[in-house]
C-alpha cells in the first residue's frame, strides 16, 4: 500500500553533512547533560521503601497520589497490581527516615482518606538492589547492541552494523540526554522504552538497507549516493505510514495513559522521532562515507572461461 508516491528521487546525501552535523551537536548536549546532570534515577534504582495496600472498591489512583503527595514525595509512583483494588506505593529513600516510619506515615494518611485501605506489606529496596538492575540494565542494553551488529554484519555487510549501532547509539543517548536535563524520572519501564526503541530503530535501518542491496543489484550505473537516495526515497511512503501509525498509538498513551505511562510514553516519542532521523538519514549516510560499494553487496557473476572459476572448461 503507497499513498505517498514519490515519482523523484530526493537527494538526501547531497546533504548527508548537515544531517550529520545537527545528529553530532545533539548527541554532544545529550552526552553533556548527562555529564552534568545525571539521570534523577526512580526507587528501583537508588533504593526506598514499597508498599502494598488493598481498598474494598476499585482505587482511585489518582487520589491515593494525591494524598502521598501531601505528604512531601511529589514524584511518587502508585499503580495498580493483580486487581483494581490492590495498590503499588514506591516511595523515595529520606534521610533520618526509617522504612517503617514512612509506611506508617503514608498508611496513617490513606486512612483517614479511606478507613477500609489495609496494608498488604511493606518492604525497604536496599541501593545494593538498585546497583544490580543498573548492571543488569546495562547489560541487557550491551547485550542488545552486540546483537544488533552480528544480525547486520551477517545479512549485509559489517559497514551497515556499524552504521546502525552508530545511529540506534545516537538515539538511545539523545533519550538519556531529554531525561538528564529535565530531569525526568528513569525508572525500570523507562528503560524498557530506551530498549524497545533500538529494536524498532534497527528494523527501518534494516528496511532501508535491504532497499540499498536491491537497487545495487537493479541500477548498476548509479553511484553509490544515487542508490541510497533511491533506497530513501522508495521507503518514503512506508516510512510516513508506520511511524505515524505508531506515534498515534504512544501518544495516545502519553496524553491519556496517566501518570504510570507517562514517562514510558515520553520515552518511546522520543526515540520514535529521533529513530525516524537517525535510521533514515544518519544510519546510510555513515554507511556510505564507510565506503560502502556494490561489490560489498552484490558478487559479480563469473564468466566462461573465467581463470578463477576451477569448473570453467570442463566438458562432461
Amino acid at each position: 500500500m503507497e499513498f505517498f508516491r514519490i515519482k523523484k528521487d530526493i537527494p538526501f546525501m547531497k546533504h548527508a553533512l548537515i544531517f550529520n552535523a545537527i545528529s553530532f551537536i545533539t548527541f554532544a548536549l545529550a552526552v553533556f547533560f548527562l555529564l552534568t546532570r545525571g539521570l534523577h534515577l526512580s526507587v528501583e534504582f537508588t533504593g526506598g521503601t514499597v508498599m502494598e495496600v488493598a481498598y474494598s472498591q476499585p482505587a482511585e489512583l489518582a487520589k491515593v497520589r494525591e494524598t502521598v503527595s501531601g505528604l512531601g514525595y511529589p514524584e511518587v509512583q502508585v499503580q495498580n497490581f493483580g486487581t483494581a483494588r490492590d495498590v503499588m506505593i514506591r516511595l523515595p529513600a529520606q534521610k533520618g527516615v526509617s522504612s517503617a516510619q514512612q509506611s506508617e506515615q503514608v498508611l496513617g494518611a490513606l486512612k483517614a482518606a479511606d478507613p477500609d485501605v489495609t496494608l498488604r506489606r511493606t518492604e525497604f529496596v536496599g541501593p545494593q538492589v538498585g546497583e544490580e538492575l543498573v548492571q543488569s540494565g546495562l547489560m541487557a542494553l550491551g547485550m542488545v547492541i552486540v546483537g544488533i551488529v552480528i544480525y547486520l554484519a551477517m545479512r549485509f555487510e559489517w559497514k551497515f552494523g556499524v552504521a546502525a549501532i552508530i545511529a540506534n547509539l545516537h538515539d538511545v543517548v539523545i533519550i538519556l540526554g531529554f531525561f538528564a536535563f529535565f530531569q525526568w524520572e528513569f525508572s525500570l519501564s523507562v528503560l524498557a522504552a530506551v530498549l524497545a526503541v533500538l529494536g524498532y530503530s534497527v528494523n527501518e535501518s534494516v528496511v532501508i538497507f535491504d532497499r540499498i542491496r536491491e537497487a545495487f543489484r537493479k541500477y548498476r550505473k548509479m553511484t553509490t549516493a544515487e542508490v541510497i537516495d533511491h533506497a530513501i526515497t522508495s521507503t518514503m511512503s512506508r516510512t510516513i505510514i508506520t511511524h505515524a501509525s505508531t506515534e498515534a498509538m504512544v501518544l495516545s498513551m502519553l496524553l491519556f495513559g496517566g501518570p504510570s505511562l507517562h514517562y514510558f510514553a515520553l520515552a518511546l516519542t522520543i526515540g520514535i522521532l529521533f529513530g525516524i532521523y537517525s535510521s533514515v538519514f544518519v544510519a546510510a549516510a555513515i554507511a556510505m562515507w564507510l565506503g560502502v560499494k556494490r561489490e560489498d553487496l552484490v558478487k559479480p557473476a563469473k564468466k566462461d572461461g573465467d581463470p578463477n572459476d576451477p569448473h570453467a572448461g570442463a566438458t562432461v
